[in-house]
């Protein structure tokens, strides 16, 4: 059985840290990997720089991204997702504090499966990040996994 990774795209350290303990308040137990740029979630997810050499038929069960990220914005990483066969088929939350609408709209656009704001409020983010694990993790049926030719 593939283990069930969550794959945190996040800058703020803050942030970080809040969805770490929020997933981990909840018992959800899942391994993390943080990605804090956009490069280094790109490399992760298809094996290239420090990631190199990492298996790439195991993939997330869920991408958490963030949009405001240095060196590749959060929208790039979701258009180079949805455009690799390995990838397209990804379960993508946007995780922002974003409330523009263009952001919103040019999200789904792209193929994001949801859209969430960051509420400000600890409790509200910690109940939030919940949500997200037991939907994402325990009652979403995936795809099947696609693995290259």
């Amino acid at each position: 059985m593939e283990p069930k990774i969550i794959l945190l795209i996040e800058d703020n350290p803050d942030d970080e840290t809040l969805t770490l303990r929020a997933l981990k308040n909840h018992n959800i137990r899942n391994e993390v990997v943080v990605a804090r740029d956009g490069v280094e979630a790109l490399d992760y997810l298809f094996g290239m720089g420090s990631h190199a050499g990492r298996d790439t038929r195991v993939m997330p069960q869920l991408v958490l991204l963030d949009l405001k990220l240095p060196k590749v914005d959060g929208l790039e990483v979701l258009r180079r997702i949805r455009a690799d066969e390995r990838t397209r088929l990804l379960p993508v939350v946007i995780l922002t504090s974003s409330g523009e609408e263009r952001d919103l709209v040019e999200g789904y656009s792209l193929g994001a499966n949801s859209y969430v704001r960051k509420p400000v409020d600890f409790l509200q983010f910690s109940r939030a990040v919940q949500q997200l694990g037991l939907y994402w993790l325990l009652l979403n049926e995936p795809p099947p996994r696609f693995r290259p030719a």
